[in-house]
């Protein structure tokens, strides 16, 4: 029963790889920019969870909403002072910009609190539970059970309300939209705002999981979800879900079969695949783009 416990593990690494995923993929889908400054919304939101548990002694579910929710204000902030003005400017400006923010963040947080690493500290006991005859950690069940019912209230959130709706539509078609009275602007700094918060949610879960966290702890994980993103197709949620979980799937099958020096390496091997054999991604379309 060895393969249930590694899907299990794989499936709930990837569940963080896919709370990040979504944030690049949302907004690529409306203002087509990779954020490349979102991982380092991930680390921050990790940091809260930090010290709202071990300073401010909130429980887990408490410090997982209050990264939520000053992550969604951080997020919201970045594209109002960095991005909204690159808005008509080339995609190089924008991704140089976002790679600006990205080194901005990570260098602040360094100079107010040094570039050491702190341990998460233990908020819910991580007891195992055998299903099947495989082990399974409490700690996997609950990263899945959180992921999976933020995903499924992204989905809920983007189908059925009105923001939602004026999300699709912007990223149908801004110009059309903002004639039929929707404020564009606004619409992305919720787009920000939504993606940042589960950022700041993965921030929180990926330090119960290891434990260990620093300054420099969104590159990796970010890099990975960018890959994710486009293993899905960018710019589609459910792609970025399902992107995610297979990342974290094949990471841990590489990993159990004694190939864990190649971990890192094996999450580039299948972005070079990806954009070789199908670069629109998974659930993507061919889509021709006129010159």
């Amino acid at each position: 029963m060895e393969w249930i416990q590694q899907l299990i593990n794989g499936i709930s690494i990837g569940s963080i790889y896919a709370l990040i995923a979504l944030g690049y993929t949302m907004v690529y889908g409306i203002i087509k920019l990779i954020n490349f400054a979102h991982g380092d919304v991930f680390m921050v939101g990790a940091f809260i969870g930090f010290y709202a548990i071990a300073k401010w002694e909130m429980n887990f579910f408490a410090a997982l909403l209050l990264a939520m929710m000053l992550c969604a204000v951080f997020g919201v902030i970045i594209e109002r002072v960095a991005y909204k003005r690159l808005r008509n400017s080339t995609r190089i400006a924008a991704l140089i910009t976002a790679i600006g923010v990205s080194l901005l963040i990570e260098y602040t947080v360094v100079f107010f609190r040094g570039a050491q690493l702190e341990s998460y500290p233990k908020t819910i006991e991580n007891k195992t539970i055998t299903i099947l005859g495989a082990q399974i950690g409490t700690h996997s069940i609950l990263i899945l059970s959180v992921s999976i019912g933020l995903m499924i209230l992204l989905q809920f959130i983007v189908q059925k309300t009105k923001i939602g709706k004026a999300m699709r539509a912007v990223s149908h078609d801004a110009d059309a939209a903002r004639l039929m009275g929707i404020n564009v602007d606004n619409t992305i700094s919720a787009t920000f705002a939504i993606g940042s918060s589960l950022a700041g949610a993965a921030g929180v879960i990926f330090g119960l999981y290891y434990t260990k966290i620093d300054p420099f702890m969104g590159v990796i994980p970010g890099l990975k979800a960018f890959i994710a993103a486009v293993l899905g197709g960018i710019g589609i949620i459910p792609g970025a879900m399902v992107g995610g979980m297979l990342l974290g799937v094949v990471e841990t099958v590489v990993s159990a079969l004694g190939f864990s020096l190649w971990r890192d390496a094996a999450a580039f091997i299948i972005l070079i695949l990806i954009l070789v054999f199908k670069p629109e991604g998974i659930f993507g379309k061919n889509a021709r783009e006129k010159v």
